[in-house]
């Protein structure tokens, strides 16, 4: 295995590759080494200065470190979305390309094999396949979505150079098996609030909500539904007794303005008082 040695990567996929039968990906296949090829052209890096590496739907460059990640980056943002623009229009809906992109740096050895090993070859790969990337494409209109790691944010792109607009590259972090990448997504984020940053996680066990928790049923002083304490129930004012209580302080009794009369033989539950006559004209006074 070589020494591992600074390179630039550049990583490009196709979109639902594996949703097309086999002519259609051959075609595709064809369309993105052709965007590949003038992309890097249109940047000044000739073959000479790369390696590349086939993965079927996607294709991997190494790139020399001494050429410019600034104009890999601006040819990435202009002539990549040209040439897409140019092929869709022409091609039918099961033809129509849309790709994901990933610049990163970092050190990469090329073993026997002609295989490459790197662990910032590993972590560009998975910002790659972040579901992040994913969903920023297919939310978007236009046919790319790029994402670059922080070293080459750092380096080149929150400097401003011409062609590279900073404020368009917003903050992410995306998960990974060997835990959260950060990394900078090219135009607007999903689901982002205004900070641009990617929002999730969990509820932390214990945290304080503002509302108070109510007290388990097994724990002291914890009541069950219709208990109470012994000093609440005693303040209490004793309940009315049920059914309906009549006060008559002499006079004839009425009920909505009309008169209590006929075959009354009692009135239960109540307090009568004074002179009351229930029952016919004969009746005896009570």
């Amino acid at each position: 295995m070589t020494d591992p040695v600074s390179r630039t990567i550049l990583l490009l996929d196709i979109e639902k590759y594996s949703d097309r039968d086999d002519i259609e990906q051959a075609y595709l296949r064809r369309m993105l080494y052709d965007v590949a090829d003038r992309t890097l052209e249109r940047a000044g890096i000739d073959e000479r200065l790369r390696l590349r590496a086939d993965r079927g739907d996607s294709v991997m460059e190494l790139i020399d470190a001494n050429a410019s990640v600034t104009a890999l980056l601006r040819a990435l943002l202009t002539e990549v979305p040209t040439q897409l623009h140019a092929v869709n229009r022409m091609a039918s809906s099961s033809a129509q390309i849309r790709l994901r992109g990933v610049v990163a740096t970092g050190y990469v050895a090329v073993d026997e094999h002609d295989g490459w090993v790197g662990s910032d070859l590993n972590h560009a790969c998975r910002l790659l396949d972040a579901q992040l990337l994913r969903t920023a494409l297919r939310e978007r209109r236009d046919d790319f979505a790029l994402c670059v790691s922080e070293s080459v944010h750092t380096g080149i792109v929150r400097h401003g150079h011409a062609g590279i607009p900073a404020e368009d590259f917003h903050p992410v972090t995306v998960d990974s098996k060997n835990g959260p990448l950060r990394a900078w997504l090219h135009g607007p984020v999903p689901g982002a609030g205004d900070d641009h940053c990617e929002k999730g996680g969990t509820s932390v066990p214990g945290a304080s909500s503002g509302e108070r928790p109510a007290p388990r049923r097994d724990q002291p002083g914890a009541q069950t539904p219709g208990s109470q304490a012994p000093e609440a129930r005693a303040a209490r004012p004793s309940a009315p007794p049920a059914g309906a209580v009549f006060h008559f302080d002499g006079g004839a009794p009425t009920f909505g303005g009309s008169l209590v009369g006929g075959d009354q033989h009692g009135v239960s539950g109540g307090q009568v008082t004074g002179d009351v006559h229930l029952g016919g004209s004969g009746g005896e006074s009570a």
